[in-house]
């Protein structure tokens, strides 16, 4: 039976650098044996991840993360999908509305970050560097290798952060929205790294009808982890744990996190497994 589990993980098809069968490969090398690809508002790398997993000998959940707002502040859903190949076509028009909103934001950030800081970057070269869903580590990325001497921390906090006069919002999908699209698809609905959410009262926030809360994650203090893992217990939730991995390369992107610093056990993996089956019948895992 599976013994590591880490359930959040990105790609190149969002705003990971590594395409998705080097991404499972590298998983198999960190000795993580069952993952989930939850790129940015796209499906598109889970394909080739299925497929390599398939090859290795390493399992492969179909995953999602959907950006929402939730009284205005961002939040993110974690969808987890036993199949995608009955993924509805009004889905994905909408992750394609998403893709497309996403580069005209892009653009109005990069535009905002000339008028307001006078940092200039070519636009074209932040969409080569994304080579799909365009999000703002690229942004970040594309200040730094412009020449400016800012770490990744300092620009998210100054420049592109929410409270910074340069920074657009998602596309407007409020969080139950979100939860609720999923769950159409028949989705396991989680909420991601509630330790990153603020100015919000996330007992609020777990109440909502999410399967699961993301209770294990780098940032956390342990403190964080029994929290989190209470509320689970209180209001009857799952829990998941994901490292949120993007980069082989800590310095190339926001994240540092690596596969598997992070992970569920047998036990509440098979938790995780018996969760998705049963939101169901008709699919064997």
């Amino acid at each position: 039976m599976y013994k590591k589990g880490d359930f959040h993980l990105h790609t190149n098809a969002s705003d990971g650098n590594l395409f998705p069968a080097k991404l499972v490969c590298m998983a198999k090398r960190e000795g993580v044996d069952i993952i989930a690809i939850t790129d940015h508002d796209t499906l598109s790398g889970i394909d080739e991840a299925l497929m390599e997993g398939k090859k290795i000998g390493i399992k492969v959940i179909p995953g999602i993360e959907l950006s929402t707002l939730y009284e205005n502040k961002s939040v993110h859903i974690l969808g987890y999908f036993k199949d995608i190949s009955h993924i509805s076509p009004k889905f994905k028009d909408f992750l394609k509305e998403m893709n497309l909103y996403r580069i005209n934001r892009a653009k109005k950030i990069v535009n905002n970050l000339y008028k307001f800081f006078n940092i200039k970057l070519d636009f074209e070269s932040i969409l080569k560097i994304a080579n799909g869903v365009v999000a703002r580590p690229h942004i970040a990325k594309a200040i730094i290798n412009a020449g400016y001497n800012y770490s990744f921390d300092y620009i998210f906090s100054n420049f592109i952060g929410d409270s910074s006069p340069a920074y657009v919002p998602n596309k407007k999908l409020s969080t139950t929205e979100g939860i609720k699209m999923l769950m159409s698809l028949n989705a396991m609905v989680v909420l991601a790294h509630p330790i990153l959410i603020k100015d919000i009262n996330i007992e609020d926030l777990i109440k909502l009808p999410f399967h699961g809360i993301e209770a294990i994650y780098p940032a956390n203090k342990v403190c964080d982890t029994e929290k989190f893992i209470k509320y689970a217990k209180k209001y009857k939730k799952i829990i998941t744990a994901g490292s949120d991995f993007h980069s082989a390369n800590k310095k190339s992107l926001k994240h540092g996190h690596t596969i598997g610093e992070v992970y569920l056990d047998e036990n509440q993996i098979n938790d995780f497994l018996s969760k998705l089956k049963s939101l169901s019948d008709d699919y064997l895992l």
